[in-house]
C-alpha cells in the first residue's frame, strides 16, 4: 500500500519514482513510526518511504473507546513527546482529547505528571504521522508486508533488501525492529498438543508467567481484570519486581562531582547519591532519572568486563528501579502479592510440559514440575543475532555485534558501525543498539535519536542525494 501527502497527485510513470531519493525503514513498532516522523520533519528534499513490517497493522484508534485499556505505560505524559523542542506536545494533544478530558477531569488543565494506558500513546504517535504526512505534499510512504530476510550493499552505494517476494533497492535503510516479544503461550511440543487441549476444558486455577519487568505485570493484570481467579507464579530469575514511581514530579537531580571509575564505586557512589536525595526531602526516583542523563557516558568508560559483570549481577536491580510502575500500579501489585493470590519464585524455566513446566528453582539442583493450566512468558528478548538479516550484514561487514552480543554496535545518532567503521546511510534505531546505549529502549532516548539520525539524513552528509 503506498499513501501520498494529503494533497499530492499521484505520479505519473513519466515521472519517475527513482528521481528522488529512497529510504527503507525496517519496522513499524514504536522506533519505526517514530522515525518516519522525525524523516518528515527533518529531510526538506521530496523522498520516497517505505516501512517494511509482516504485521498489518499501521495504525490506533481503538484505546479510547474500551475501558479496558490497561497496558502500562512507565513515564510520565511529560516525558513522551514525540516533538521536537515541544515538551509539551502530549500534554496539549491529551487536553484537546474530549473523551480523555471527561475521563481525568481531575487533571485538567494539565496532564504531566500523570500515566496513561499504552494504547493511548499509541493513538498519539498515530495521529502525529498522519499529521506530519498530510503536511508533506512531495513525498509518498510505502507499506510492506514482506519480512526482510537480508542486506547487501551495491558497488554504487545503494542497498538491496532481499524479502520473500524478491528485492528492493534503496539509498537509506533505518533497522527499526526493536526487540522482545509480545505475552505468548510458551510452546508444547506438537505430539503434547492434543493432551494440552483436553486440559484447557477444565477451568484453570493455576497460571505461570515467566519475567519480572513490567511487561509481566501488565499480564497479571490483564488476568485478573479479565475474570482470573486462580493463583499465579511469577517466574523469575532475579526475582526483581519494578520499583515504584513517586506520586511527586521526581525530577532530576544527581551530584555533579566526578563519577569513580570502577564499577564497585559507581554503585557506592550511586546509592549514596540516593541517600542525599531523600536526606534532603527530594527522593531515590529523583537520583535515578539524574543518573539516566550520565549513564550513556558511565557505561561507554566502563572496560569489557566490568560491563560483562554488570549484567551478571547488576543488571536486573537496575531495571527494576529504572523501569518503575505507577504508584497505584505499584500498589495493587504489593497487595497481589500480600493476598497470596500471585507468588513471586526465583527459578529457572525449563520445557514446556502438558502439565505445565519444567523448572529449576534457585538453589537448587534439578528441575521439578510446577503444574499449570497456563505459561505465558512475559521477558524482553534480546535481538537474535542469527536472524537472516542481521547475519547478512555482519557476513558483508556492514555491521557487527556489540562487544557484549547484546545487539548490534551503534553510535549515539543510530549510525551502524561495522568491520570499517560507520556504515554511510545505514541506521539502528531504538534497542538494537541497547548493547552500545544503555537506556535507548526507553521512549525519550528514542525520541532523541531517531531525530539526530534524521539530521544526518537531511545534511546529505550521510547520503548521497538524487537530483530531482
Amino acid at each position: 500500500m503506498t499513501v501520498y501527502g494529503l494533497f499530492a497527485a499521484k505520479p505519473s510513470a513519466a515521472a519517475g519514482l527513482s528521481s528522488k531519493p529512497e529510504i527503507a525503514v525496517v519496522g513499524r513498532g514504536f522506533s519505526g513510526i517514530m522515525m518516519a516522523i522525525a524523516l518528515m520533519k527533518s529531510v526538506r528534499v521530496s523522498f520516497h518511504l517505505t516501512m517494511y513490517d509482516p504485521h498489518p497493522s499501521i495504525s490506533g484508534g481503538q484505546a479510547l473507546s474500551s475501558a479496558q485499556s490497561c497496558e502500562i505505560l512507565n513515564s510520565r505524559v511529560r516525558d513522551l513527546s514525540v516533538a521536537a523542542g515541544q515538551p509539551d506536545d502530549f500534554n496539549d494533544w491529551l487536553c484537546t482529547n474530549g473523551e480523555f478530558r471527561a475521563a481525568v477531569p481531575a487533571a485538567i488543565p494539565g496532564f504531566q505528571q500523570i500515566f496513561v494506558p499504552r494504547g493511548i500513546f499509541s493513538d498519539y504517535v498515530h495521529q502525529r504521522f498522519s499529521e506530519a504526512l498530510a503536511r508533506r505534499s512531495d513525498i509518498t510512504v510505502k507499506f510492506s508486508h514482506q519480512p526482510v530476510r537480508g542486506l547487501h550493499k551495491l558497488a554504487t552505494g545503494r542497498f538491496t533488501l532481499v524479502h520473500d517476494a524478491g528485492t528492493d533497492e534503496c539509498d537509506v535503510v533505518v533497522l527499526a525492529t526493536g526487540f522482545g516479544m509480545r505475552a505468548r503461550d510458551v510452546d508444547v511440543p506438537d505430539e503434547e498438543r492434543p493432551v494440552v487441549r483436553a486440559r484447557r476444558l477444565v477451568d484453570p486455577r493455576h497460571a505461570i508467567l515467566l519475567g519480572s519487568g513490567i511487561r509481566v505485570v501488565d499480564q497479571l493484570f490483564q488476568l485478573r481484570d479479565n475474570g482470573y481467579a486462580g493463583t499465579v507464579t511469577l517466574l523469575s530469575r532475579h526475582g526483581f519486581l519494578p520499583q515504584t514511581h513517586t506520586r511527586l514530579s521526581a525530577a532530576p537531580s544527581f551530584p555533579v562531582d566526578p563519577m569513580p571509575s570502577s564499577l564497585r564505586e559507581i554503585v557506592r557512589f550511586v546509592r549514596r547519591a540516593c541517600a542525599d536525595a531523600e536526606a534532603k526531602g527530594q527522593s531515590w526516583q529523583s537520583a535515578m532519572n539524574g543518573l539516566r542523563r550520565r549513564a550513556r557516558s558511565l557505561w561507554q568508560a566502563l572496560p569489557a568486563r566490568e560491563k560483562r559483570q554488570f549484567n551478571r549481577h547488576l543488571r536486573a536491580i537496575y531495571d527494576s528501579h529504572r523501569n518503575r510502575l505507577p504508584a497505584a500500579v505499584h500498589a495493587r501489585l504489593q497487595q497481589e502479592l500480600a493476598e497470596g493470590r500471585t507468588v513471586l519464585r526465583r527459578g529457572w524455566a525449563g520445557r514446556r510440559v502438558p502439565e505445565g513446566l519444567m523448572v529449576r528453582w534457585s538453589g537448587e539442583p534439578a528441575e521439578e514440575l510446577l503444574r499449570a493450566d497456563q505459561v505465558i512468558d512475559c521477558r524482553c528478548s534480546a535481538p537474535d543475532l542469527q536472524a537472516p538479516l542481521l547475519q547478512s550484514l555482519f557476513a558483508g561487514g556492514l555491521a557487527m555485534p556489540d562487544e557484549l552480543e547484546l545487539g548490534i554496535a551503534v553510535s549515539p545518532t543510530g549510525e551502524v558501525l561495522g568491520s570499517g567503521g560507520r556504515t554511510p546511510n545505514l541506521f539502528a534505531i531504538g534497542p538494537l543498539g541497547v548493547g552500545s546505549l544503555p537506556d535507548i529502549d526507553l521512549v525519550p532516548e528514542i525520541v532523541t535519536q531517531t531525530y539526530a539520525a534524521a539530521r544526518l539524513i537531511a545534511t546529505g552528509k550521510r547520503v548521497a542525494l538524487k537530483a530531482g
